[in-house]
């Protein structure tokens, strides 16, 4: 016969039995989901029942990193590897990753040049760790204070070299960085890139939005999925309110989001990812009834429930076959990866 369990008390408050649980759980869901604020509000109060819990802690750690919290990520983060909490190299992983959204280059390199001398990094992780090293060093150079006038022209002639970079990390690393910089004295390097069948489209759109914040107003050609455009950076939209996702967006809002809400949340995440990496081509089909339709198709096969394509359809008055070829379109792009350090 097992034992009841007992409710706890705390501060003459009574808490009910398997609270911690069912906190940890909800919390972890709403970080699947993507709802990151409130994934944050349960895995706090998870916390405070649980301050060991290293699934809850991880959780609160990823769900600070990805609602821009990054200095309380860090914080948890610094925490959790002086206790020994989690897999460390894992938890180091997250910690140096939040540390390049904070620019702080310099503790990166006092956080892997202490892994080095400690002997601490295994021989297949050790290449890794170095490329960031390198990466972080040379970013600490470049952010000291006040850098003279030869300094600085020294530095814009190294340029970018992102075609020389080993992998996409490398190379996002880099553009990261200009979000620093004044971008002008690259804007050839930028301009080639744009342009290149080997550019990432990822790394496009980075580049692309930050021609835009800062006021690039000169007209540049963009190449993305065999499509050629030219534009002018200060006449987008902000990548994150494309006036045609808003619209796509109304359309599968009108039938998701009162009758299936997390359905809507995680389909209008997915339109986000195809946008971005996209921005700012527009792709074919030109209807955006065939994009919500598409998207609905897949929202649904991505949580295994089969739906009637010709029912998709008739609600949204899309051949099945127009459908179809949407859904290989978003497919194919699902299938280009985000950088990942």
């Amino acid at each position: 016969m097992k034992k009841r369990e007992r409710a706890k008390r705390k501060d003459n408050v009574i808490f009910l039995p398997g609270l911690e649980k069912r906190l940890t759980e909800k919390g972890l869901e709403y970080l699947e989901m993507k709802r990151f604020n409130e994934a944050i509000t349960f895995l706090e109060e998870a916390r405070e029942h649980e301050p060991d819990n290293s699934d809850v802690l991880i959780g609160l750690v990823l769900a600070y990193f990805e609602a821009a919290e990054y200095k309380k990520g860090k914080e948890l983060a610094s925490e959790m590897l002086l206790r020994g909490i989690g897999d460390y190299f894992q938890m180091v992983d997250l910690y140096l990753t939040i540390l390049i959204q904070l620019h702080e280059y310099q503790e990166i390199v006092t956080t892997i040049e202490a892994l080095i001398d400690e002997k601490e990094i295994p021989p297949e992780r050790y290449d890794h760790f170095l490329t960031i090293l390198q990466f972080s060093r040379r970013m600490a150079d470049n952010t000291q204070p006040d850098p003279s006038d030869e300094e600085l022209e020294e530095s814009n002639l190294r340029g970018l070299n992102l075609f020389q970079l080993n992998n996409l990390n490398e190379q996002m690393l880099v553009v990261s960085s200009l979000a620093e910089k004044n971008i002008r004295p690259y804007i050839e390097e930028i301009k080639e890139y744009l342009q290149a069948d080997e550019g990432h489209p990822f790394l496009k759109s980075m580049l692309l939005s930050l021609l835009k914040e800062q006021e690039y107003d000169r007209e540049i050609i963009v190449k993305k999925f065999n499509n050629i455009v030219t534009v002018t950076p200060t006449e987008l939209s902000e990548i994150n309110a494309q006036p045609r996702m808003k619209d796509i967006e109304r359309i599968l809002a009108d039938r998701l989001e009162s009758s299936n809400p997390v359905l809507f949340d995680n389909i209008r995440a997915m339109m986000e990812r195809i946008f971005f990496i996209s921005y700012p081509i527009k792709l074919d089909p030109e209807a955006n009834s065939a994009w919500a339709a598409a998207f609905h198709m897949l929202g649904h096969s991505y949580q295994g429930i089969e739906i009637d394509l010709q029912e998709v359809s008739s609600d949204y008055e899309v051949s099945s076959q127009v459908i179809e070829k949407t859904m290989l379109i978003i497919g194919g792009i699902e299938e280009i990866s985000y950088p990942n350090i």
